[in-house]
């Protein structure tokens, strides 16, 4: 089967369904046991539809030009539309993607055509076993966007996950965290800090109301050696989009994530 086709298909570890956007003749949105996990416009990988893939953009686009030799690891691949973005905006990137179903890769791939390797391969494996098992220091950006339902697996939370994440980034290289989070935002402070326990300098990218616990979403924080979002650049950017995103600095994060307790492997599930 080659080319996207709606309907109902079956996973290694569920079920996928493949529904057209009504506004948009070239776009897709992937569904994942129910799940929203990815939309893709197959005639413009720069259009990313949803909002926190936006916010991860500004902020790589924020450090390194678009001329960078970037590597980047994106664990948790779905419709893997944030590495055919960066197949797009860094032609001279490397980016190699996680994901555990190996019978959706397959489908994707011959879905949305994407990109071949070096450019863009897809590794079949869990992430943390293949994070682990990774040359150190041979990733500039490394982003989890891992979900099991609405939820990250708590193996990809921990100090330990997170020491191996950092383990195999460049100097200067960046974690990225796409953290799904009710009003509470219990596990985004006990993320934050477990991330701030890991790396020198930390930011959070969200919208107002989430982070003032108003409703469910996302909260992007990342984690690196080298200052993160310096300048007036990235927030500018961040209040322009559709659904504007405020910045929080490392001073901020740590704040939040003060009287959280860091998240190990040792805790019991």
């Amino acid at each position: 089967m080659k080319g996207p086709v709606a309907g109902f298909f079956q996973t290694d570890t569920g079920t996928a369904e493949l529904i057209p956007d009504g506004d948009n003749p070239n776009g897709w949105l992937l569904m994942l046991n129910g799940v929203q996990s990815s939309h893709v416009d197959l005639a413009d990988p720069l259009r990313l539809e949803f909002e926190y893939m936006r916010w991860i953009v500004a902020l790589v686009e924020d450090r390194w030009p678009s001329t960078e030799k970037l590597s980047t690891l994106s664990l948790g691949g779905a419709a893997c539309s944030m590495p055919r973005y960066l197949v797009a905006a860094y032609p001279n990137s490397r980016n190699v993607v996680v994901e555990i179903d190996g019978k959706l890769a397959n489908y994707v791939r011959d879905w949305f055509e994407l990109p071949r390797a070096p450019l863009l391969k897809i590794r079949v494996g869990e992430a943390r076993e293949v994070t682990e098992s990774l040359t150190e220091a041979s990733r500039d950006l490394v982003i989890r966007d891992v979900f099991a339902g609405s939820k990250t697996p708590f193996a990809l939370t921990t100090a330990e996950f997170t020491a191996a994440a950092k383990k195999v980034l460049s100097p200067g290289g960046v974690y990225v965290v796409n953290c799904g989070d009710s009003p509470a935002l219990a596990t985004a402070r006990r993320e934050a800090a477990t991330i701030a326990a890991a790396f020198e300098h930390t930011i959070i990218i969200a919208d107002p109301p989430m982070l003032k616990g108003r409703r469910s979403g996302n909260v992007i924080i990342a984690g690196s050696d080298a200052p993160l979002g310096n300048g007036a650049g990235l927030p500018r950017t961040l209040l322009g989009g559709a659904m504007p995103a405020q910045l929080w600095d490392d001073g901020k994060v740590r704040q939040f994530g003060r009287s959280a307790v860091v998240l190990t492997d040792a805790e019991p599930q």
